[in-house]
């Protein structure tokens, strides 16, 4: 099991990538419109929010299951982000 402050270096790391990738297109694509490259930053950051505030919730009875649940959810998340920007044209 990852402990709370590893979880939340990976949740940083990854999503952090993904909005540094989104950069990245944005740069060589600047004579396109970035509507959706917006929306794919927004998207991380939201799930970054959405993440954290799972990591440091404190009710939870199971903290290894929540925690395998998060890096899970991340893993997924991170995917669908990742698809996105490869679709970006």
């Amino acid at each position: 099991m990852a402990n709370k402050r590893d979880l939340k270096k990976d949740i940083n790391y990854v999503l952090g990538d993904i909005i540094e990738a989104v950069y990245v297109w944005e740069l060589a694509n600047s004579e396109k419109p970035t509507k959706e490259s917006e929306a794919i930053i927004d998207e991380a950051i939201a799930t970054f929010d959405d993440l954290i505030e799972k990591v440091n919730d404190r009710s939870v009875e199971n903290k290894k299951a929540h925690f395998k649940q998060i890096n899970q959810d991340l893993e997924t998340k991170g995917r669908e982000l990742i698809d996105k920007i490869n679709k970006l044209k």
